[in-house]
């Protein structure tokens, strides 16, 4: 079984198409609005030691990993699991730092158990969501180039920073493929 692992933003738009949707914004602190006393990781992204440190320290992260782990694993266990690929997405405000580390570390454990994994940061290359004293969006997002219509949510044309992230191939020509269907 294949699995695909998505960060992304809701900020810039539907969460992808996927089998478990983990969404972080209500429940887990957002690194990048800085409290009194605190480093603002705005600029940043999952990619930076400081932020991946600062949402693996946050309290139920770690066991939010495992809980994405196990279901991979479950559905591994299941009787048609050769048959099909699992898409899990992890969705927060831009998709910029919980999102990116959460999806990052469950790619990460999944590949070291052998899974054949590919990882998509599909909203990092974004600039920071302006938003408002609420925490909501300030102007709409920009949805031009996106693709929801099959599977996974792919951008078309220029991807900017997009970092796709394959794991270990099973034979030759093996390639990803985005069903897209009208």
């Amino acid at each position: 079984m294949k699995v695909t692992i998505v960060s992304f933003g809701f900020l810039h738009g539907e969460p992808p198409a996927a089998h478990a949707v983990f969404d972080l914004r209500e429940h887990f602190h957002d690194p990048h609005r800085a409290t009194k006393g605190q480093k603002s990781f705005r600029a940043l992204t999952g990619q930076d030691p400081e932020v991946r440190d600062a949402v693996l320290g946050t309290a139920g992260i770690p066991e939010l990993i495992e809980a994405a782990v196990m279901t991979a694993r479950a559905y591994a266990c299941g009787p048609r699991a050769a048959e099909f690929d699992l898409t899990l997405a992890f969705g927060c405000a831009g998709g910029r730092h919980r999102a990116h580390v959460t999806a990052t570390e469950t790619a990460r454990l999944l590949s070291a158990e052998g899974y054949d994994v590919t990882l998509i940061h599909r909203d990092v290359h974004h600039d920071s969501v302006e938003r408002d004293g609420r925490g909501r969006r300030t102007a709409p997002p920009n949805l031009s180039g996106f693709d929801f219509r099959g599977g996974v949510g792919m951008v078309l044309g220029d991807v900017g920073e997009m970092t796709i992230i394959r794991g270990p191939r099973t034979g030759p020509g093996d390639r990803p493929t985005w069903p897209i269907t009208d």
